[in-house]
């Protein structure tokens, strides 16, 4: 940096303390509430998390109420923001914490690190916000910013590079105040130094920015292509017995693990939807399937890969399922619902029914 790090730092931070966002978990220092955040705002928004972070908090007030709730009641409050493993993670993080830390968080990045889904950067956050912790964190607004100080020409996405921004993100943490300096690296990379475009005239920091300064920052950082995403067509069944319906869990291990779900299955490349549904009745559920009308064509977006959901509803000629698909099944109606925690793509067809 040109012109010192002192100099980036207080101007960095007076921006900061003038027009940091107000958001909830700003106004703590609570150690639950800061890891709910982190946890929370991974892949999410945050415009779209905090309604969620706020009624997450509302029912599971404190680390000792997660604790003793139900996976399938965290799951359930979690339902909409996606990635559940995320769910899952904090409420073994939280029984651990109450059974082994007498419901207190450690202090030390490298034993958070040893609790199910904090890695680095989270650790390092929550270290550092809640606790005064001298420790960087990286994340993707974080990387902008230093690829774009220091000029950096190297795809972000390469390991090589990832270890050198953590360098740098040690190299530039103002150590009397970490907490906050992390927050306003973040929030610099989120409301100024932005993807496309960046709001150099706006920059607090401008002048110590390799890139500004040699006119690449609308070329910076370098990303490496991502691939194409694939596209799965599926088939679902909506397996109607009077006015209820077949639904089954999913193993809590794995891919949308805990949530409840309809019977659904890839449609394979030599059969239509109908074939796909008598297969799902024969292999999946050891029942005879009978095929009947079409409800929706769902379309959804997971981050690896996308889905075209064909929903029937669909009956069977007995009720007895013989299945290891999902760990357990239950015939449900309607107004029952809203008590199961169901997949985003399902929701866009619940009310259909």
């Amino acid at each position: 940096m040109r012109h010192g790090r002192t100099k980036f730092h207080a101007a960095l931070l007076q921006w900061y303390d003038a027009e940091a966002r107000d958001l909830p978990w700003r106004r703590t220092q609570d150690p639950y509430c800061i890891w709910l955040s982190e946890i929370m705002m991974q892949q999410t928004r945050i415009d779209q998390g905090t309604p969620y972070y706020e009624r997450f908090l509302k029912r599971f007030p404190d680390l000792q109420t997660l604790a003793q709730a139900t996976e399938e009641a965290v799951l359930k409050q979690w339902e909409g923001l996606g990635y559940y493993s995320r769910a899952r993670n904090l409420y073994r993080t939280a029984q651990i914490l109450t059974d082994q830390y007498h419901g207190r968080f450690p202090e030390s990045p490298e034993v958070l690190q040893l609790l199910p889904g904090i890695g680095k950067y989270t650790a390092g956050a929550i270290a550092s916000i809640a606790f005064g912790v001298p420790v960087p964190v990286l994340d993707g607004n974080i990387k902008r910013v230093l690829a774009r100080l220091y000029a950096l020409v190297e795809s972000i996405d390469l390991p090589a590079t990832d270890k050198r921004l953590w360098e740098l993100a040690a190299a530039t943490l103002n150590v009397k105040r970490p907490g906050d300096h992390n927050q306003a690296m973040m929030e610099l990379g989120a409301r100024v130094c932005i993807p496309a475009g960046p709001l150099c005239f706006s920059c607090p920091v401008q002048r110590h920015c390799r890139a500004f300064s040699a006119s690449l920052q609308d070329t910076l950082p370098h990303r490496t292509p991502k691939k194409v995403v694939p596209h799965h067509e599926m088939v679902v069944a909506v397996i109607a017995n009077q006015d209820a319906y077949l639904i089954g869990k999913r193993p809590s291990q794995g891919f949308l693990g805990g949530l409840w779900e309809f019977p659904g299955d890839r449609i394979q490349k030599t059969e239509g939807c109908e074939d796909a549904l008598r297969r799902i009745g024969e292999e999946m559920l050891r029942l005879k399937v009978v095929p009947g009308g079409l409800v929706a064509v769902v379309r959804h977006a997971y981050t690896h890969f996308k889905v075209t959901l064909h929903v029937y509803r669909c009956t069977a000629v007995k009720r007895r399922i013989c299945s290891d698909a999902h760990t357990e099944y239950r015939w449900v109606t309607p107004d029952s619902f809203d008590q199961y925690p169901f997949p985003a793509g399902h929701h866009k067809f619940l009310k259909l029914l």
